[in-house]
Protein backbone atom coordinates (compact mmCIF):
# COMPACT_ATOMS: atom_id res chain seq x y z
CA UNK A 1 0.00 0.00 0.00
CA UNK A 2 1.41 3.38 -1.02
CA UNK A 3 1.10 6.22 1.46
CA UNK A 4 1.14 9.81 0.21
CA UNK A 5 2.84 12.47 2.25
CA UNK A 6 0.58 15.29 3.32
CA UNK A 7 1.34 18.59 1.60
CA UNK A 8 1.81 21.37 4.11
CA UNK A 9 2.87 24.98 3.66
CA UNK A 10 4.53 26.64 6.63
CA UNK A 11 6.48 29.82 7.06
CA UNK A 12 10.10 29.62 8.13
CA UNK A 13 11.43 32.09 10.71
CA UNK A 14 12.45 34.53 7.99
CA UNK A 15 8.95 34.45 6.45
CA UNK A 16 9.70 32.44 3.31
CA UNK A 17 7.57 29.50 2.22
CA UNK A 18 8.71 25.99 3.12
CA UNK A 19 6.97 23.02 1.50
CA UNK A 20 6.62 19.51 2.83
CA UNK A 21 6.14 17.20 -0.13
CA UNK A 22 6.27 13.59 -1.16
CA UNK A 23 9.38 14.07 -3.29
CA UNK A 24 12.46 16.24 -3.30
CA UNK A 25 11.71 17.52 -6.80
CA UNK A 26 10.71 21.01 -7.92
CA UNK A 27 9.30 22.32 -11.18
CA UNK A 28 10.93 25.48 -12.52
CA UNK A 29 8.97 27.27 -15.26
CA UNK A 30 11.29 29.74 -16.96
CA UNK A 31 9.98 33.00 -18.47
CA UNK A 32 6.74 31.76 -20.05
CA UNK A 33 5.70 35.39 -20.44
CA UNK A 34 3.67 37.56 -22.79
CA UNK A 35 6.83 39.10 -24.30
CA UNK A 36 7.47 35.82 -26.17
CA UNK A 37 3.95 35.73 -27.64
CA UNK A 38 3.62 39.36 -28.76
CA UNK A 39 4.18 39.71 -32.53
CA UNK A 40 5.65 43.20 -31.95
CA UNK A 41 8.25 42.03 -29.43
CA UNK A 42 9.99 38.65 -29.61
CA UNK A 43 7.60 35.84 -30.58
CA UNK A 44 9.11 32.38 -30.37
CA UNK A 45 8.53 29.50 -32.76
CA UNK A 46 6.17 26.94 -31.26
CA UNK A 47 5.43 29.08 -28.21
CA UNK A 48 1.76 28.07 -27.84
CA UNK A 49 2.45 24.36 -28.36
CA UNK A 50 5.30 24.41 -25.83
CA UNK A 51 3.15 26.29 -23.31
CA UNK A 52 0.31 23.79 -23.61
CA UNK A 53 2.78 20.98 -22.93
CA UNK A 54 4.25 22.98 -20.04
CA UNK A 55 0.74 23.12 -18.58
CA UNK A 56 0.55 19.29 -18.59
CA UNK A 57 3.72 19.14 -16.49
CA UNK A 58 2.47 21.98 -14.26
CA UNK A 59 -0.82 20.15 -13.76
CA UNK A 60 1.07 16.97 -12.77
CA UNK A 61 3.05 18.88 -10.13
CA UNK A 62 -0.14 20.52 -8.85
CA UNK A 63 -1.94 17.18 -8.59
CA UNK A 64 0.99 15.72 -6.64
CA UNK A 65 1.38 18.74 -4.35
CA UNK A 66 4.98 19.31 -5.37
CA UNK A 67 6.99 22.52 -5.27
CA UNK A 68 6.35 24.82 -8.25
CA UNK A 69 8.40 27.93 -8.99
CA UNK A 70 7.58 30.32 -11.80
CA UNK A 71 10.52 32.44 -12.94
CA UNK A 72 9.54 35.81 -14.34
CA UNK A 73 11.93 38.22 -16.06
CA UNK A 74 11.25 41.81 -14.99
CA UNK A 75 11.06 43.01 -18.60
CA UNK A 76 9.02 40.10 -19.97
CA UNK A 77 5.49 41.09 -19.04
CA UNK A 78 2.93 38.88 -17.33
CA UNK A 79 3.21 35.12 -17.08
CA UNK A 80 1.15 33.60 -19.89
CA UNK A 81 -2.43 32.75 -18.93
CA UNK A 82 -2.06 29.06 -19.86
CA UNK A 83 0.45 28.57 -17.02
CA UNK A 84 -0.74 31.39 -14.76
CA UNK A 85 0.46 30.78 -11.19
CA UNK A 86 -2.00 29.84 -8.48
CA UNK A 87 -2.04 31.88 -5.26
CA UNK A 88 0.20 29.38 -3.46
CA UNK A 89 2.85 29.04 -6.18
CA UNK A 90 6.10 30.92 -5.89
CA UNK A 91 7.17 33.55 -8.40
CA UNK A 92 10.85 34.42 -8.54
CA UNK A 93 11.56 37.67 -10.34
CA UNK A 94 14.88 38.08 -12.13
CA UNK A 95 16.79 40.70 -14.08
CA UNK A 96 19.46 38.43 -15.57
CA UNK A 97 19.49 35.49 -17.97
CA UNK A 98 20.35 33.03 -15.20
CA UNK A 99 17.41 32.53 -12.82
CA UNK A 100 19.80 31.83 -9.93
CA UNK A 101 21.74 35.10 -10.29
CA UNK A 102 20.74 37.74 -7.74
CA UNK A 103 17.48 35.94 -6.85
CA UNK A 104 16.20 33.86 -3.95
CA UNK A 105 15.86 30.73 -6.13
CA UNK A 106 18.79 28.79 -4.66
CA UNK A 107 17.77 29.60 -1.08
CA UNK A 108 14.17 28.46 -1.77
CA UNK A 109 15.37 25.16 -3.19
CA UNK A 110 17.74 24.55 -0.29
CA UNK A 111 15.09 25.44 2.32
CA UNK A 112 12.80 22.85 0.77
CA UNK A 113 15.47 20.13 0.56
CA UNK A 114 15.14 19.94 -3.21
CA UNK A 115 17.60 17.68 -5.01
CA UNK A 116 15.93 17.34 -8.42
CA UNK A 117 14.84 20.08 -10.81
CA UNK A 118 12.46 19.74 -13.73
CA UNK A 119 12.98 22.73 -16.01
CA UNK A 120 11.03 24.01 -18.98
CA UNK A 121 10.30 27.32 -20.63
CA UNK A 122 11.68 30.07 -22.78
CA UNK A 123 14.05 30.66 -24.52
CA UNK A 124 15.68 27.24 -24.88
CA UNK A 125 19.07 28.66 -25.84
CA UNK A 126 19.15 31.42 -23.22
CA UNK A 127 17.32 31.43 -19.90
CA UNK A 128 16.37 27.74 -19.90
CA UNK A 129 19.93 26.71 -20.73
CA UNK A 130 21.43 29.12 -18.18
CA UNK A 131 19.18 27.87 -15.36
CA UNK A 132 19.91 24.25 -16.22
CA UNK A 133 23.67 24.79 -16.26
CA UNK A 134 23.54 26.72 -12.99
CA UNK A 135 21.31 24.07 -11.41
CA UNK A 136 23.82 21.37 -12.29
CA UNK A 137 26.68 23.54 -11.00
CA UNK A 138 24.83 23.90 -7.68
CA UNK A 139 24.55 20.11 -7.43
CA UNK A 140 20.95 19.52 -8.51
CA UNK A 141 19.91 16.64 -10.75
CA UNK A 142 18.31 18.44 -13.67
CA UNK A 143 15.74 17.25 -16.20
CA UNK A 144 14.67 19.38 -19.15
CA UNK A 145 11.30 18.82 -20.79
CA UNK A 146 12.31 19.52 -24.38
CA UNK A 147 8.85 19.82 -25.92
CA UNK A 148 7.81 22.35 -23.26
CA UNK A 149 10.51 24.79 -24.40
CA UNK A 150 10.61 27.24 -27.29
CA UNK A 151 13.12 29.51 -28.98
CA UNK A 152 13.57 31.64 -32.11
CA UNK A 153 15.65 32.00 -35.25
CA UNK A 154 19.10 33.46 -34.56
CA UNK A 155 21.41 35.47 -36.81
CA UNK A 156 25.20 35.59 -36.65
CA UNK A 157 27.45 37.13 -39.29
CA UNK A 158 24.61 37.19 -41.80
CA UNK A 159 23.76 33.52 -41.28
CA UNK A 160 20.27 32.66 -39.99
CA UNK A 161 19.97 29.55 -37.84
CA UNK A 162 16.35 28.33 -37.74
CA UNK A 163 14.70 28.02 -34.32
CA UNK A 164 14.37 24.23 -34.65
CA UNK A 165 18.15 23.98 -35.11
CA UNK A 166 18.86 26.38 -32.23
CA UNK A 167 16.52 24.31 -30.04
CA UNK A 168 18.05 20.99 -31.12
CA UNK A 169 21.63 22.17 -30.75
CA UNK A 170 21.00 23.55 -27.26
CA UNK A 171 19.30 20.35 -26.11
CA UNK A 172 22.08 18.28 -27.63
CA UNK A 173 24.55 20.17 -25.44
CA UNK A 174 22.34 20.01 -22.35
CA UNK A 175 21.98 16.22 -22.57
CA UNK A 176 25.68 15.97 -21.68
CA UNK A 177 24.90 16.84 -18.06
CA UNK A 178 21.11 16.97 -17.70
CA UNK A 179 18.37 14.50 -18.54
CA UNK A 180 16.50 15.70 -21.64
CA UNK A 181 13.12 14.09 -22.20
CA UNK A 182 9.66 14.72 -23.59
CA UNK A 183 6.68 15.51 -21.39
CA UNK A 184 5.24 12.09 -22.18
CA UNK A 185 8.47 10.36 -21.12
CA UNK A 186 8.54 12.36 -17.90
CA UNK A 187 4.92 11.65 -17.04
CA UNK A 188 5.40 7.92 -17.61
CA UNK A 189 8.26 7.69 -15.11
Amino acid sequence: MRIRTLFIIILSLNGSLVFSQSENTALILIDIQEFYFDQNKMPLKGNIEATKIAFKILDHFRENNMLIIHVRHKDGGEIHEIVEPLYNEIIVEKSEVNAFRDTELLALLKENNIENLVLLGMQTHMCLEAATRAGVDFGFNCSVIHDACATRDLEFNGHITPAKDVHSSTLNTLKSYAKVLSAEEFLQQ
